[in-house]
């Protein structure tokens, strides 16, 4: 297993190709990342369907880090977990505007990925599962999701990607993919259990949940799609850039890249 100083290094080098590489091949992986993020939020729903309180919260957890696995283990960039960009940042190994640009880039590839899956779930007749009882499950989690004040969903988006950075960090530390599963799994259980607000699955949730509604014609008057920019995505979007830059990036580069640990 790396050391936390081990990982930090490394991410240099990470980050340095992750700025530099050409934008189309970032917003193709991150069609990719948001459709494998969408991929666990539909499967966490379909476990989770047709059951109540915590024992639906904890299986639906217990299903979606896969969609961290997939995007960490198949290659793919997720803009929560490159947040964590602020390392190279701040030792001036990449450039603001470049890094602003792979970042944009990323968001709205994972943005078409996530969106991509839902459409086809909803087109595919999926959430007709269980008597249509997945149709209103899906419906309710996205008005829940639109429904949050907007410090609500900031706080959220928060500590959602406090543990999303972690579970990337904790993945760099093991160097076998059944040590990076393992690594990943519990901090992301935890988000989906908590009920923490993550951007890029809110972009498969809360579309999910607008063509449900319209497909099933399941009322939802808080669902629209004015709220879903403004009530959860601009909030939650802001929540995860403070979560994974300055409460995982900055800390970890400040105590692991510092001049003083370097030598």
């Amino acid at each position: 297993m790396k050391k936390p100083a081990e990982v930090a290094s490394g991410y240099l080098s990470i980050g340095r190709s992750k700025v530099s590489a050409p934008l189309y091949k970032s917003f193709i992986l991150g069609i990719l990342a948001g459709a494998f993020i969408a991929l666990a939020g539909i499967g966490s729903q379909v476990a989770s369907a047709t059951l109540t309180g915590s024992i639906g919260k904890v299986l639906a957890a217990a299903v979606f880090p896969a969609g961290l696995a997939m995007v960490l283990i198949a290659g793919s960039e997720l803009f929560t977990g490159n947040c964590l960009l602020i390392m190279p940042l701040m030792k001036k190994e990449v450039k603001w505007g470049r890094t602003l640009a792979a970042l944009g880039v990323v968001y709205l590839g994972n943005f078409i990925g996530a969106g991509l899956v839902a459409a086809l779930v909803v087109l595919g007749g999926t959430p007709s599962l269980f008597s249509g009882t997945l149709a209103s499950a899906i419906v309710s989690t996205a008005s829940a999701k639109v429904s949050l004040s907007f410090i609500e969903a900031l706080v959220r988006g928060v500590l959602c990607n406090f543990l999303v950075c972690i579970a990337v960090w904790m993945s760099f530390s093991a160097e076998t993919v059944s040590g990076k599963i393992a690594a990943l799994f519990f901090p992301i259980f935890l988000f989906v259990c908590c009920g923490f607000e993550h951007v890029v699955a809110n972009m498969y949730y809360i579309p999910a949940g607008l063509l449900s509604a319209e497909k099933y014609g399941i009322t939802a008057e808080a669902l629209t799609v004015g709220a879903y920019f403004i009530n959860n995505l601009l909030p939650v979007t802001l929540g995860n850039v403070i979560g994974g830059a300055a409460f995982v990036g900055v800390p970890y580069a400040s105590v692991y890249l510092s001049k003083k640990e370097e030598k």
